[in-house]
């Protein structure tokens, strides 16, 4: 097939989930791009964004190696983290070279392309904007908490979330990819964290309104602690339906497979429940399936079924 005659898959969100999905789609023939949070402020990233005053590599770096077809020894030695005592401790050397390529060449994006040459990346990655952001948090009891590391640990129910600046831009790259897209993927991630970050840069989300083309979310098959506990699967849309100020989400992906009890774990961790009138009545149409991997004992999607989820899709 023609480069220019494959389908344009758009990936959003940020943490652990994004690369899962991005694992099967490489492997596709596809154009892919994935479109990164960049609101990070913990560990690593935490610390050179704070010193440096740069985008948070940390999120950027995992998807790089996920889509990367380079040697697999050079993403192990971009993974590598210091465990030694003294400055470097807790710093992967990713991020430190994410960082000096930004500060070498004209701006991060630029540092993103030398190293998405570097590794072969099949794909494009783009940061959501060139500017880091600062998350907050209302809780439900009117306090205000800020920062993406912190707003989990505060045991209290999240109302809402917001960014700063709040009239930030979107890279127009990542707007150009949102408008030739066929199909627009959203998650798995965590909520408040990692994937509304994306979605509350303006213009990226009115880009994403606008599109005709189909856009999926795909749920999470956990809740997390701090950020969704007790939360159905439908009440995930509806907080990104709220966020975003109106219904968007076309479909979303169901897994039907039973997570094994041994593998919840910390027990305040459980299997997001499903709640087929809600997501009725959102206007969401279901697609049910057994999206579970559990290798090496960890719970997470499956990047090949999701993947030919996506492409079947496509194929409709």
């Amino acid at each position: 097939m023609e480069r220019e005659n494959r389908p344009n898959i758009v990936v959003i969100g940020g943490g652990t989930g994004l690369p899962v999905v991005l694992r099967g789609l490489k492997k596709r023939d596809v154009n892919l791009t994935a479109i990164v949070t960049v609101a990070d402020d913990g560990g690593s990233s935490g610390k050179i964004r704070e010193q440096m005053d740069v985008l948070p590599p940390g999120d950027i770096r995992n998807v790089m190696v996920a889509l990367s077809n380079a040697d697999p020894r050079l993403s192990d030695l971009f993974q590598y983290r210091f465990t030694v005592d003294g400055d470097l401790s807790g710093h992967v050397i990713g991020n430190l070279i994410l960082t000096a390529l930004s500060q070498l060449n004209d701006s991060y994006v630029d540092a993103i392309d030398v190293l998405s040459k570097v590794f072969r990346i099949r794909g494009k990655v783009i940061p959501a904007t060139d500017q880091p952001l600062i998350l907050r948090a209302r809780m439900e009891d009117g306090t205000i908490v800020t920062g993406e590391s912190i707003i989990p640990l505060q045991g209290k129910h999240i109302d809402r979330v917001f960014i700063e600046p709040s009239d930030v831009k979107p890279l127009d790259t990542a707007i150009e990819a949102i408008k030739n897209a066929d199909l627009i993927s959203i998650g798995p991630g965590s909520l408040y964290t990692s994937l509304l970050p994306n979605l509350l840069v303006k213009d990226l989300a009115q880009a994403l309104i606008a599109s005709s083309a189909p856009k999926v979310y795909i749920t999470n098959i956990l809740t997390q602690i701090g950020e969704t506990d007790d939360f159905s699967d439908a009440d995930h849309v509806q907080a990104l339906h709220d966020h975003v100020g109106r219904p968007f989400i076309d479909k979303m992906f169901v897994n039907t497979a039973e997570v094994p009890r041994a593998l919840l774990f910390p027990d305040d961790i459980a299997q997001v429940t499903h709640d087929a009138e809600k997501i009725k009545k959102l206007g969401v149409e279901a697609v049910y399936a057994d999206f579970l991997s559990t290798e090496n004992r960890l719970v997470r999607h499956d990047a090949t079924k999701v993947a030919d989820a996506l492409l079947s899709m496509i194929a409709k």
